[in-house]
């Protein structure tokens, strides 16, 4: 983690930056672009690009649409956590490091942590950027999630079509986010 200035988030993006409570984590979280601390990471979503302009998409058979990625296993950083959800989940190999530019900062109402090594009660849902090369389809293992369908779509096309889910809009407001800093 460095010591670099937080950033003032851009305007029009209150929903993504403001405290809500998520009740499938049944934690309360708050968007940042600070640098996050990588003892407490808990999950990592990438905007992977195999080509500029072109974004990498998901969808499960849950009809859930989202960025490729997941939560750290109790072995893993988030590089490597990064790695393997994108093989998972969209069947692209990073060709560059993670460069992280949003969280969100989770704080669990629970009395424990849900899994043993999920730092608690405070966690952080991060998001990067990485150029990506396809190596063939989503390994999809038993436990994961059920992949259906990979896109590779123009920023603007990803945004709206990540934007369709009503499960959850946070992916495509961080790609559009990421659009607006000029990172995607």
């Amino acid at each position: 983690m460095t010591d670099r200035p937080i950033p003032q988030p851009p305007a029009g993006f209150d929903d993504l930056f403001r405290r809500r409570y998520v009740p499938y984590a049944d934690a309360d979280i708050v968007g940042t672009l600070a640098a996050p601390d990588p003892s407490l990471i808990h999950r990592v979503h990438l905007i992977a690009q195999p080509e500029p302009g072109l974004v990498t998409v998901c969808e499960s058979e849950e009809w859930w649409r989202f960025l490729p990625g997941g939560r750290l296993e109790a072995y893993e950083d988030a590089e490597t956590a990064a790695r393997r959800e994108l093989l998972e989940e969209a069947g692209v190999a990073p060709t560059s490091e993670p460069s992280f530019f949003f969280s969100h900062i989770a704080t669990s109402r629970l009395d424990r942590p849900y899994l043993p090594h999920v730092p608690h009660p405070v966690y952080w849902w991060t998001y990067a950027l990485c150029s990506v090369r396809v190596v063939g389809a989503p390994t999809s293992p038993v436990g994961g999630e059920r992949i259906t369908a990979v896109h590779h779509m123009w920023v603007p096309d990803a945004i709206t079509w990540l934007a369709a889910d009503d499960t959850d809009s946070a992916h495509g407001e961080v790609l559009r986010l990421a659009a607006t800093l000029g990172l995607a």
